[in-house]
């Protein structure tokens, strides 16, 4: 059904996606396991991009607002 050459270019297009995501993964190793550490979140946003949340940022938005209800 499919010939030769698309089969091919088929394995080649997996193995640069491969190669790809294995280059990400290397350029960003050590700041994912920096962030992983101290429980930080750790989104790809892209090649070599990441996007690093620590969720202490949301108890200082929650903070005032507890105040305010005790008052």
């Amino acid at each position: 059904m499919y010939s030769q050459g698309t089969k091919g270019l088929s394995r080649i297009k997996s193995r640069i996606r491969e190669l790809v995501a294995w280059a990400d993964r290397e350029i960003c190793m050590e700041p994912d396991e920096f962030a992983y550490r101290r429980g930080w979140t750790v989104t790809r946003a892209g090649f070599g991009s990441r996007r690093y949340r620590d969720h202490r940022f949301d108890q200082l938005r929650i903070a005032p607002l507890l105040q305010e209800e005790v008052s």
